[in-house]
């Protein structure tokens, strides 16, 4: 037996499962209350089919609102499940990164909720890329903490880790240009995240031009990839 002694530090948080565990299941409660802001106009205030028209129609800022947080929340859901995947394993100061990032997400119903209500109104947006802001800046964090911590895997782990954290800084600038649209008006930022989002969410090829006669370059990550075997 070994005479050092283990610390309550050293053991603490490790467990990569139970993080994934615990995100499955706030990402889902954030999803859930995200659209529990669509209200169904009420039974007694409606006398007529105009009057239901009426009342949908005022239902799409809410609408709108739910789609942005809907993929916002997806989005940062896919690059953690993703960065967790990579993980050899956690230790406390990771976890508790994760953990003020899952805290970030918890508000995401709140500020979304604001945004429902006073959808023209600049400081519900400011309100709004805040809460995005802190989200994208602590999943920067938590990848930077794991890389220097070598917490990472090697080879295909490091190098998705590296991709994530460039995804998220790219995002964050496009997110922040987004929103300084707001000067002119708050459906221009809105629409601009929103295609920013979905550019994110489906991830189409953008086709690149040939150059020369020279072979594509792989990306590093696919050097790692297993080659199917052809029988």
């Amino acid at each position: 037996m070994s005479g050092s002694k283990v610390t309550y530090n050293q053991v603490a948080g490790t467990s990569v499962h139970r993080i994934a565990g615990l995100s499955d299941a706030l990402f889902g409660i954030a999803l859930t209350l995200t659209v529990l802001e669509v209200r169904i106009p009420r039974g007694g205030a409606i006398m007529s089919e105009g009057e239901l028209r009426s009342a949908v129609f005022q239902l799409g800022p809410r609408l709108l609102a739910y789609l942005l947080s809907f993929m916002t929340i997806g989005i940062f859901w896919v690059g953690e499940a993703t960065f967790l995947s990579h993980l050899k394993r956690s230790d406390r100061h990771l976890t508790w990164i994760l953990l003020a990032y899952l805290a970030a997400i918890a508000v995401m119903p709140i500020s979304t909720g604001l945004l429902a209500d006073y959808i023209t109104y600049r400081t519900a947006l400011l309100l709004y890329w805040l809460n995005i802001l802190a989200i994208g800046l602590l999943s920067i964090a938590a990848i930077r903490y794991g890389q220097h911590a070598g917490l990472v895997n090697e080879g295909i782990g490091e190098d998705a880790a590296a991709a994530l954290k460039r995804r998220l800084v790219v995002g964050q600038a496009l997110y922040a240009f987004g929103v300084a649209l707001c000067i002119f008006n708050t459906y221009w930022s809105i629409t601009f995240i929103v295609l920013i989002q979905m550019y994110y969410a489906f991830a189409p090829r953008i086709p690149r031009r040939a150059r020369g006669k020279h072979p594509a370059r792989t990306h590093p990550i696919e050097h790692e990839l297993p080659k199917e075997t052809v029988s």
